[in-house]
């Protein structure tokens, strides 16, 4: 990967670029942007893919969207305006994970003539929360304090912290630093976003999606991935080991995964 800045919207943004073949856009989660997934993007560059990474707004370095573009409309009016200024000549494979998987979500939405399908990893979207007495409620419920402790509960006590955790500080304390606004605005998306009317609409236009999502994750709970696969008609889903950080502590898990999903999705009908 070859890290760039370019304008978007005539304001600075970062990203990465590397690899050659069919274009894969990938979009970066909460609190961490393009860098930290180094090596998974790596992976996917080295099974034949051209990956382009942007920092999005607000994060690794890139310039915040302006207060009234703040909203998932917005981020996804900014990738429509990053993926145009790529000049590229086919629609891309968009990847989202977690927040940017609700941004993915939204892009595909806004900007149909963009993507040529869509995966999701571990990503918002769902509508739907499971309380700690296991009552059912709306996703806009959850507390803030929940997300940070089963965010907590996925990073430390397992095996991979030693790999992940530096990775999360590294990039997470320069976002903070940079534009704590951005972070706590982003957070506030997150936790808040309801996508199952754009996901149904996806469903009807018949946009092929591939849902991928690890069994241990304490950030994106089991009922809020039901509600996004319910609104999307159950899609082909994939399940992997680890929690809401897998991709960070097993990139090349991530590249394999990735790349299954494309040759599958490639292969012609009755291939084995």
């Amino acid at each position: 990967m070859r890290w760039r800045t370019t304008l978007v919207a005539g304001r600075s943004a970062h990203y990465g670029v590397g690899g050659d073949g069919p274009p894969v856009l990938f979009l970066h989660g909460w609190g961490i942007a393009d860098r930290a997934f180094g090596k998974a993007l790596e992976a996917l560059t080295a099974a034949g893919l051209r990956v382009y990474a942007p920092a999005l707004p607000g994060f690794g370095g890139t310039a915040e969207l302006p207060r009234t573009e703040h909203s998932l409309h917005g981020y996804a009016r900014w990738v429509a305006a990053f993926v145009a200024g790529l000049e590229l000549t086919e629609p891309v494979t968009l990847v989202g994970y977690s927040f940017g998987g609700g941004v993915a979500i939204r892009t595909a939405h806004d900007s149909p003539e963009l993507v040529r399908r869509l995966i999701l990893v571990n990503s918002i979207g769902g509508s739907a929360w499971t309380d700690g007495r296991g009552a059912l409620k709306a996703l806009a419920e959850r507390p803030l304090w929940d997300w940070g402790l089963h965010l907590q509960v996925d990073l430390l006590p397992t095996r991979q912290a030693t790999r992940v955790l530096p990775v999360v500080l590294r990039d997470l304390v320069p976002n903070v630093l940079r534009a704590p606004g951005a972070i706590w605005r982003v957070a506030h998306l997150a936790r808040t976003a309801d996508l199952t009317s754009e996901l149904a609409e996806l469903n009807r236009r018949r946009l092929p999606v591939v849902v991928v999502w690890s069994k241990q994750d304490n950030v994106i709970p089991e009922a809020t991935l039901r509600s996004l696969r319910t609104s999307l008609g159950d899609p082909r889903t994939v399940t992997v080991p680890g929690g809401h950080t897998w991709l960070l502590a097993q990139p090349a898990r991530f590249g394999e995964v990735i790349t299954n999903i494309l040759t599958f999705a490639e292969d012609p009908p009755g291939a084995a």
